[in-house]
């Protein structure tokens, strides 16, 4: 399957009919439509059908539409799910995620409503269990069904409200965590996107929490202000030096003299065939968004 870039997740409340509407032309990969904490418990229901009708009339152009629900132990979780698959997004966020039954449930219940495979599921992580029981929910992949987990989306907020934990600059005391999350993920193949940072009007704060999360391996951010989009898209796009490297790398490996060679030093540095393996995906990103960008509207 070609690589699909999820550099930036930006969540829109539901409630709101014109975040809705300007979402449509937010230079994004993905929207988040929220149902769930953006809401006010009086909205609930009209939100639910102001996203789905959105949903339903489109527009959205590349980006990929995901519908964030309520829990599934929530007055409106049943209802959420069953309408938001009604209007075929690309996929379903599902909060609270606490061990690979949570998933099997949301997927039985998709598939006996008749649910198209290609709507996916987004697990959030962000409960002492999900910390705990990560390659165990990673694991719901392998449902008899079929595969529709296909991303863990970080909770961050919600994770330091349960477990006391402080969000201070570095994310230490999470970090554990949040590398636990992003092993189990990469174990089954799975997109993880980072928590969002809640000082919108701290650029620099945000920058540095990007480039953390880039390094760390996340696949992208969730962010919750449009202007986070234009540092977060860098941040988790390689760079035109990185590109080139990669290039370097790919061409070298794959001259008809260098087939046998798993070791060579190039530009005075040794590099093993893995590190081939590794710029390739580097490249399909990179060509995957220049692609995108080609795309926008």
């Amino acid at each position: 399957m070609s690589f699909r870039p999820r550099r930036t997740a930006l969540y829109m409340p539901g409630s709101n009919a014109r975040a809705l509407e300007k979402a449509r032309n937010l230079n994004v990969d993905v929207l988040l439509l929220d149902l769930e904490d953006s809401v006010a418990l009086d909205q609930k229901e009209m939100a639910r059908d102001q996203v789905v009708e959105a949903v339903k009339v489109g527009g959205f152009g590349h980006r990929e539409v995901v519908i964030r629900i309520n829990g599934m132990n929530t007055p409106w979780g049943e209802a959420d799910l069953l309408a938001a698959a009604s209007a075929k997004p690309d996929a379903i966020a599902v909060p609270k995620v606490d061990c690979a039954e949570d998933v099997y449930v949301v997927g039985r219940k998709l598939n006996d409503a008749g649910v198209d495979q290609a709507v996916r599921i987004w697990a959030m992580m962000e409960t002492p269990g999900a910390m705990i029981r990560a390659a165990e929910i990673a694991g719901a992949v392998q449902e008899y069904h079929g595969r529709r987990l296909s991303c863990f989306v970080l909770g961050t907020n919600d994770l330091s409200k349960e477990t006391r934990t402080a969000m201070v600059p570095g994310r230490a005391p999470m970090m554990p965590w949040l590398m636990q999350c992003l092993a189990a993920a990469r174990m089954s193949d799975l997109t993880i996107l980072d928590g969002v940072f809640n000082q919108f009007n701290d650029a620099e704060g945000f920058v540095a929490e990007c480039e953390q999360g880039a390094q760390m391996g996340m696949d992208g951010k969730t962010i919750i202000h449009p202007k986070q989009i234009e540092d977060c898209n860098r941040i988790f796009s390689p760079s035109a030096e990185e590109i080139a490297s990669c290039r370097t790398i790919i061409d070298a490996f794959d001259a008809p003299e260098n087939q046998s060679k798993n070791v060579m030093t190039i530009n005075g540095k040794m590099v093993e065939r893995l590190h081939a393996e590794m710029a390739r995906r580097v490249v399909e990103i990179a060509d995957a968004i220049a692609k995108r960008d080609e795309q926008k509207s």
